[in-house]
C-alpha cells in the first residue's frame, strides 16, 4: 500500500513540477474535485481526444460525429429518469456535518472529525441545478449534463433527416458532463467536472450481442494502442442491482490503479430504453417500416485514461548510478514529440537552432529548450516524454548535421539538417 501511495504522489509531484495538471483556482486554496491542465497535460488530453475521433469516427463510414449543447430542456432529464434516479445514498455527521456516500465510509463513525455519529442514509441527486433566464421558476430549471450520452439521443431523428443512414449506425461526441460528486477523490479519478468520448450504436435487438463483441474487442484494441497496459485491466461483467437503469448489460473495464482497481471504461447495452423515453423511432429507408433500435455504447472518460497513462508511462532507470525519470509514452501520444536544444547560444548556434525548430513546426509538435546544461535539459525532454531531442553543436554549424538522441535508448546519431523531417517522419511511423 506505500508503494502505491508514493507512486501517486510521484504522478501527482511530476503533474505539476512539469505543467501537466494543477489543482483548479489553486491560488484561492482550490476547489474540490476541479484541475487545471497545463501545456502538457492540454496536449495529451488532445492527443487522446484526436486519436479516438480518428479511429471511431473519421475511420468509419457508418459514425456520425455531433457536439451538443451543456445545457439542455429540464424535460430531457426527467424523461431519462436522471431527476428521479441519478443519485447516490449520502450520509451526514451529526457533529461537523460533513456528507460522504454510504459506500465510502464503514461504520457509524465520521472519519472527518472523528467524533460525530453518522445519520440515516439520504438520497442526494448528483445533477448541477441551474436556472436559464432573467426569472427563476420552474420553467427556468435546467442542468449541467451529467453525461454526454442525451446529447446524442435527442439528435437522433436530426441525423435520419440530414444523412439517411441504414442501422446499424453511430453517433459519437466528445464534451464536458458534470456530477455533483460528494467525495472527489484519488487526483482526477473522481471529479466533478470531466469529459466523455461517447458512442452510441444503433442495432436491430436480435444482432446487439454481435455488435456487443464487436465494439468489446475495438474498444480493447484502441486502449492498448493509446499505450495501457492491458495486463492491468480486467473486465468485469456488472451484475443485478449494480446494474444501471437502463441497462441488461454492462461491463466495467478496470485498471490497477494504485488506491485500488476501479472502472477505466465502460460497455453498456442500454436496449432502446432512451430512444422508447424520447419517443423516437428509426424509419426503414427501403420498406417504410417504423422501429425503435437498440444501443450499444462504449464510453470512456478522459481524466482516467490520461491517470492510466501517465501511471504506464512512468519509468525510473538506474543510469551512471543517479535516478532518470523517464515518461515512456507512446509517440503520437507524447505531449512533445521533439525538441530542439542549441548546445550554447553563442556563435550562432541559437539562430541555426531557430531554423531548424520552423522548419519540424509545421509537421511536428516542437519545443525549444535553451535554459539550463544539455544533461539538465536532456533529463527535463526525459520527464515529459518527449521521444526525439535534436542539439545543434559547433558540428551543425560547420557540417549541417545535428545530433538526434532517442528518448527510450539514449542512443545518439547524427543526421544531416536536410534529412530531419524525412528521418523522423520514419521514426513515428
Amino acid at each position: 500500500m506505500g508503494e502505491n501511495k508514493d507512486m501517486m504522489e510521484k504522478i501527482i509531484s511530476l503533474s505539476k513540477r512539469r505543467g501537466f495538471i494543477y489543482q483548479g483556482s489553486e491560488i484561492y486554496g482550490g476547489l474540490g474535485g476541479t484541475w487545471d491542465y497545463g501545456p502538457l497535460g492540454i496536449e495529451l488530453r488532445n492527443n487522446i481526444k484526436k486519436d479516438w475521433w480518428k479511429r471511431f469516427v473519421q475511420n468509419k463510414a457508418d459514425v456520425y460525429g455531433v457536439d451538443a449543447s451543456i445545457l439542455m430542456n429540464a424535460k430531457v432529464w426527467e424523461a431519462t429518469g436522471h431527476v428521479s434516479h441519478f443519485s447516490d445514498p449520502m450520509v451526514e455527521c451529526d457533529k461537523c456535518k460533513k456528507r460522504f456516500r454510504e459506500d465510502m465510509v464503514d461504520g457509524d463513525k465520521c472519519p472527518e472529525c472523528k467524533k460525530g455519529k453518522l445519520g440515516d442514509a439520504k438520497e442526494f441527486n448528483m445533477m448541477f441545478k441551474t436556472s436559464v433566464g432573467a426569472v427563476e421558476d420552474s420553467s427556468s430549471v435546467s442542468y449541467l449534463r451529467p453525461e454526454t450520452a442525451q446529447g446524442i439521443f435527442v439528435n437522433f431523428k436530426n441525423i435520419q433527416d440530414s444523412f439517411r443512414p441504414t442501422l446499424p449506425f453511430g453517433m459519437a461526441q466528445i464534451g464536458k458532463a458534470f456530477r455533483n460528486e460528494i467525495t472527489p477523490r484519488d487526483f482526477i479519478f473522481r471529479v466533478r467536472e470531466f469529459e466523455q468520448m461517447e458512442i452510441e450504436y444503433f442495432v436491430r435487438k436480435e444482432n446487439w450481442e454481435d455488435y456487443f463483441e464487436y465494439w468489446r474487442k475495438e474498444c480493447g484494441d484502441w486502449v492498448n494502442s493509446i499505450g495501457i497496459n492491458m495486463n492491468k485491466v480486467h473486465e468485469i461483467d456488472v451484475k443485478g442491482d449494480e446494474l444501471a437503469h437502463y441497462s441488461k448489460k454492462t461491463i466495467d473495464f478496470e485498471y490497477e490503479y494504485p488506491f485500488g482497481q476501479k472502472e477505466l471504461f465502460g460497455l453498456a447495452y442500454r436496449t432502446n430504453f432512451d430512444l422508447t423515453n424520447h419517443k423516437l423511432e428509426y424509419t426503414d429507408l427501403d420498406t417504410g417500416n417504423k422501429t425503435v433500435p437498440h444501443v450499444i455504447e462504449p464510453s470512456f472518460g478522459i481524466e482516467r485514461l490520461v491517470l492510466a497513462i501517465l501511471l504506464d508511462a512512468y519509468t525510473e532507470e538506474e543510469v551512471a548510478g543517479d535516478t532518470r525519470v523517464v515518461m515512456k509514452f507512446e509517440k503520437h501520444m507524447a505531449p512533445v514529440q521533439v525538441t530542439v536544444l542549441p548546445l550554447m547560444k553563442k556563435d550562432g548556434m541559437a539562430e541555426l537552432a531557430h531554423k531548424v525548430f520552423d522548419d519540424l513546426k509545421e509537421r511536428f509538435v516542437c519545443q525549444y529548450d535553451i535554459t539550463g546544461s544539455i544533461g539538465k535539459r536532456y533529463r527535463r525532454q526525459d520527464e515529459i516524454g518527449t521521444p526525439y531531442c535534436i542539439t545543434v553543436d559547433h558540428d551543425s554549424l560547420e557540417g549541417n548535421t545535428v545530433t538526434l538522441r532517442d528518448r527510450d535508448t539514449m542512443e545518439q546519431v547524427r543526421v544531416k539538417i536536410k534529412d530531419l523531417e524525412e528521418y523522423l517522419e520514419d521514426k513515428f511511423k
